[in-house]
C-alpha cells in the first residue's frame, strides 16, 4: 500500500510556499500569502484554485493537509483557513496552526531552542520539543514587528522621505523606485496590505551593503530585535537560537555578530521553513 500523500504548506502574508510529501513531484510550489486578516474565505479560496491547483501533479491524492501560516493564533482565522481548505479538499484531513509553530518545529524538530521569523513581519518563542511555551506578544507592523522586512523598509522609506540619505543613496532609491512622498503615503495609510508595501523596500539594503548608512539601519532594526524579543527569554542564553525567513537569510551575517556579541548560541537559519517542515513530518 503506497504511504500517504502530505500537502504542507507555511504561509506569510506576502507569499506561501507549499510542498508534496510522499508526491513524486514534491515541489516547492508558490502562491500568494494567505491573510485571514485581509482575505476573505472566498478570497482564499479562489487563491488555491487559481494559484496552487494548476501546479500540483494532475490525479494526485492528497491524505493530509498542514497549513502554517501568519495570523492563525486566533480561533476566527483558523477556522477561516479550515473551512477555505475544506472547500478545496473536502475528504482530507486537516490541521492549521500558525507560522510560529511551524518555524518552531522547522528549526527546533523534536528539540528545545528558540525559534525565530524574520520575514514581512517578525515573531519569536521558546520551544520545547513538543509546543511552544513562551512568546513574546506580536503587536504587528505598526507597533512592532522590529527586524522584520516591514520593519526595516519603514526604515528606508524614513530615511528617504527625511533626506537623510546621502546624495548617491537617493539617486540609487530615485532610481530604482522612482516614487513620491504622496504615492509613498497613498500606499501606506490608503490602501491595503501596507506591511508587504513597505517590506519591498527592504531589497534596496540586501542591494546597497557596505555604505555605511545601510549597514546601521540593518545593526540598528535587528538589534531591536534581540533587545525586544530574544533578550526576554531567559533559555537564550543556554539553548541555540534559530532563526527562519528571507531578512534572517539575506543578513545572516549581522545575526551571527549579534550572537557572538552578546554571546548568545546560535544555531541554523533558514530561508523557509519547507526544508525543516518536511523532515519533520517525513518522522
Amino acid at each position: 500500500m503506497p504511504g500517504k500523500i502530505k500537502l504542507i504548506a507555511d504561509s506569510g502574508s506576502t507569499k506561501a510556499e507549499w510542498g508534496l510529501l510522499g508526491a513524486a513531484a514534491p515541489g516547492p510550489y508558490k502562491t500568494q500569502g494567505i491573510s485571514p486578516y485581509f482575505q476573505t474565505v472566498e478570497q482564499i479560496v479562489e487563491i488555491f484554485r487559481q494559484e496552487l491547483l494548476p501546479q500540483l501533479p494532475a490525479g494526485v491524492q492528497i491524505d493530509d493537509i498542514y497549513f502554517y501560516g501568519t495570523g492563525l493564533s486566533q480561533a476566527k482565522n483558523v477556522s477561516a483557513v479550515t473551512a477555505a481548505l475544506k472547500a478545496v479538499w473536502p475528504d482530507t484531513n486537516i490541521e492549521v496552526d500558525h507560522d510560529l509553530m511551524g518555524a518552531a518545529r522547522a528549526l527546533c524538530g523534536r528539540g528545545p531552542g528558540i525559534a525565530s521569523i524574520l520575514g514581512t513581519g517578525s515573531n519569536s518563542c521558546y520551544y520545547d520539543g513538543n509546543g511552544i511555551i513562551k512568546n513574546n506578544p506580536g503587536l504587528g507592523y505598526v507597533l512592532g514587528d522590529e527586524g522584520s522586512g516591514a520593519y526595516l523598509g519603514k526604515k528606508v522609506l524614513q530615511y528617504y522621505l527625511y533626506n537623510t540619505f546621502d546624495e548617491e543613496l537617493m539617486a540609487r532609491f530615485d532610481q530604482k523606485y522612482n516614487t513620491n512622498k504622496d504615492e509613498i503615503l497613498e500606499n501606506v495609510y490608503r490602501k491595503p496590505l501596507a506591511n508587504r508595501y513597505l517590506a519591498g523596500f527592504a531589497t534596496f539594503l540586501s542591494e546597497n551593503r557596505q555604505h555605511f548608512m545601510i549597514e546601521n539601519i540593518l545593526e540598528d532594526g535587528l538589534n531591536d530585535f534581540f533587545f525586544n524579543h530574544i533578550y526576554k527569554y531567559r533559555e537564550s542564553w543556554t539553548t541555540s537560537l534559530h532563526f527562519v525567513g528571507g531578512v534572517a537569510w539575506n543578513f545572516r551575517d549581522i545575526i551571527k555578530e549579534l550572537c557572538d556579541l552578546y554571546e548568545l548560541p546560535m544555531g541554523r537559519i533558514l530561508r523557509t521553513p519547507m526544508e525543516g517542515l518536511i523532515e519533520y513530518h517525513h518522522s
